[in-house]
């Protein structure tokens, strides 16, 4: 078994590289906003994935028509929800720091848990649920900024809201991935790519229609590449990879990963300065997790 087998059959190893991809995308948000504008660049973005995946695994795809057609439907809202988080997210982006995104996307694994014990009835353990209360209080310290008057009069940041929002989406997407077909990760993605290039154009067309329609300049395509290759390509196939291995729950965990790395990046590329609220926070998320973590070690004794 060579190298970058073992690296594909590693869970952990595909989960943190993953991460790192969606934190650069949180840099890569803020430093677009002005760019281009936020629809434009979703429909840009997946029409790139799509080409990128497609020169990747033409071979793959057409054997795979039949096994997937059944299932188009799931495709489509697939495609739908990544859409919806990634056009919350560039939007959000405009109004908040990487910092924050970063934050907020390391609420994804309690909406995840909740969302499973909706959807699949899955139990949540008296440990879980103060987990999923200490994350979800870790956001809202966030979106308050740490400031009670601010949760009493309802003044919330903007584009906190909407990468709150974004997060919901993201959980759903997650979820779905439980029901994926047994394809190649990199042919699945292809055909979730064009159901989210589908979804895009009335988000494109509605942002023309309210005047607010932006197309790149030479850094706004420059962004887009990146966005493309790394956080929309790589960082897909490998967190679908790693729900393959070790199923959505536990790889749902990882994306608290992206607060960390997102405000590395954004202090040292954007020079973003962090607060007290952002520590807070993180330290109930992770205090969140480690609960998450030891009522599955109880579980086990």
């Amino acid at each position: 078994m060579n190298a970058l087998t073992r690296a594909y059959n590693c869970a952990p190893l595909l989960l943190i590289l993953g991460t790192l991809g969606w934190a650069g995308n949180t840099v890569a948000g803020r430093m677009a906003a002005g760019e281009v504008s936020p629809m434009m660049l979703i429909f840009l973005r997946w029409g790139l994935v799509t080409l990128i995946l497609g020169g990747c695994a033409w071979r793959q795809i057409k054997p795979s028509i039949p096994i997937i057609r059944p299932h188009f439907r799931w495709t489509l809202w697939m495609g739908a929800f990544l859409s919806a988080f990634n056009g919350l997210f560039y939007w959000a982006a405009n109004y908040t720091s990487a910092i924050n995104l970063g934050i907020f996307q390391s609420t994804i694994p309690a909406f995840i848990l909740l969302g499973a014990y909706l959807m699949f009835h899955e139990r949540i353990s008296k440990i879980q649920l103060i987990g999923l209360l200490a994350i979800l209080v870790g956001a809202v310290f966030v979106v308050s900024r740490g400031e009670l008057a601010t949760l009493a009069q309802l003044m919330f940041n903007w584009g906190d809201i909407l990468m709150l929002i974004a997060c919901f989406f993201y959980a759903g997407y997650a979820l779905g991935l439980r029901n994926r077909q047994a394809i190649n990760a990199v042919v699945m993605m292809w055909f979730i790519a064009i159901a989210a290039w589908i979804a895009t154009v009335p988000m494109v067309l509605i942002e023309f229609a309210l005047g607010h329609l932006q197309f790149p300049g030479t850094t706004g395509w420059l962004l887009l590449v990146y966005i493309a290759l790394v956080p929309s390509f790589l960082s897909q196939v490998f967190f679908m990879r790693g729900v393959d291995l070790i199923g959505p729950s536990r790889a749902g965990l990882y994306a608290n990963l992206v607060p960390v790395y997102a405000g590395i990046l954004g202090v040292l590329l954007l020079g973003e300065l962090p607060h007290y609220y952002h520590f807070v926070a993180l330290f109930a998320v992770f205090g969140g997790i480690y609960l998450f973590e030891r009522s599955k070690k109880v579980k086990e004794v």
